[in-house]
Formats: structure tokens, sequence, C-alpha cells
């Protein structure tokens, strides 16, 4: 992990290392010191020394993927602290970065970090993914951290994609079920099979994986289906 005095050092090599806008590092230093000042526990790393590499690093590790790096209309599903979402608005000024968080204090959070940032790229969604129209069809990129199973998230992901829009989704240790059911999932909602990028965002980092899945075909009459129906009744391979 980062050493406390390195916080700001480690920051400007990541912002060198993925090519970031003038004072990007700055930015996240300051993200890092409000999540860590922030009264209420929006996430379990909230020291700047770990979140350096645990949420700065780890949220930037998706630009190595051509469709994050292009992204121009961006939604971030259960943003909660603020990584990956507030940390690709930073990276990626060009992007329009919606934070999609059903959690009325965590969106608090998010509204005041992004202006707090300076962030006029962002906008904070107070609702669940699937309970978003106004987001329908209308983003390139989803992102997802931590959120859901595979299956979930790529039944969130397809209604607000546009055709040959793309799910990145940030994994840990595969798990060959849970990659059949999403797979099974991108069939019946006209995405592609989920392919596995093996990421390496900081030292220590284990078992660290992003799921890319791109819109190919229209989604399907019947989604996005109720609230809290994608969790309670995934979508699965043996269906």
């Amino acid at each position: 992990m980062t050493r406390p005095t390195d916080v700001d050092a480690r920051l400007a090599e990541l912002a060198a290392r993925y090519e970031l806008p003038d004072g990007a590092g700055g930015r996240f230093r300051a993200l890092l010191g409000l999540v860590a000042a922030e009264p209420a526990a929006i996430t379990t790393v909230r020291d700047p020394r770990e979140g350096a590499d645990v949420h700065v690093a780890d949220s930037l590790v998706a630009l190595d993927v051509p469709a994050v790096r292009s992204a121009r209309r961006i939604a971030d599903l259960g943003s909660g602290g603020g990584f990956p979402g507030l940390a690709l608005a930073i990276a990626l000024p060009a992007a329009r970065v919606a934070l999609v968080e059903s959690v009325g204090r965590k969106c608090a959070f998010l509204s005041a970090a992004a202006r707090e940032l300076g962030l006029g790229n962002v906008e904070v969604v107070n609702a669940r993914a699937e309970a978003w129209r106004d987001g329908l069809e209308t983003r390139d990129l989803v992102t997802a951290r931590a959120l859901a199973p595979l299956p979930v998230l790529v039944e969130y992901a397809a209604p607000l994609l546009v055709s040959n829009g793309s799910l990145v989704a940030w994994k840990g240790r595969r798990e060959a079920g849970e990659e059949a059911d999403g797979t099974a999932a991108a069939r019946v909602l006209g995405m592609s099979a989920p392919s596995v990028v093996s990421v390496d965002p900081f030292p220590g980092a284990h078992d660290r994986h992003l799921y890319l899945s791109s819109k190919v075909s229209s989604t399907p009459a019947g989604y996005p289906r109720r609230e809290g129906m994608a969790r309670k009744r995934p979508i699965r391979a043996s269906s």
C-alpha cells in the first residue's frame, strides 16, 4: 500500500501513467480528503494512504479499455463514495457522468463532492438503476464496481445503453457459475458475452478483473423489469 508521505507522489504517478488532464492529481487528493472527512461511513476505506490505490488506482485501471477511454456519456451505477464515477469524471472531463445511487445520504455526499471539486460534467441521480427511466438508451458506457452479481449488472446496463455501448464491471475472483449466468443474461438482453480483462491496478492487488460486454441488439420488451426483480429473480444459465 502507499506510504503516508507518498500519497501525492502516487497520485501524480497515476496522472502521468494515464495521461490525465492538468490538476487531476490535486483533485484526486481533494476527493480522498472529502471521503476521509465524511461523517457517514460511505466506504470502508477512508484513509487517503490506502485510498490512493484501493479507490483511485482501482478506478483508473479501466482507462486501459478503449470503450472507457472514448466514452462521452457514462452512467456509474451504485456510485456510493464516488469510485469509479467521480474518478472517471476527473479523468475524462469531456464526458458527461451520471452517478446513479439509490441511497440519499450517499447522493448528498456525491453532489457536495462534485461541487467542491468543480466537476461540471457530473449529474447525481437518486434512483435505482432499473427505475431511471430518463437514462434509457442514453449511455455509451455503464460502469459498476462491487455492486451486484454479473447477470444483474448486465440486466441493469442493457436498457441504459445505446447500440454498441458497453458495460464495464469491476470484479474480484472469477467464479465460473457467475460467468455462466452473466453470459446467459447477455444472450437474453442483446449483449455480447462478457469478456474478462485481468488487471493489476496496484502492488498487492489480487484477483482483480474487469468484465466487458457490449450491446449488440435492442433490449427486448419487458426490460427493465420492475425494481428489485433483477436481484430477486436473476437470469441464470440453468433457467
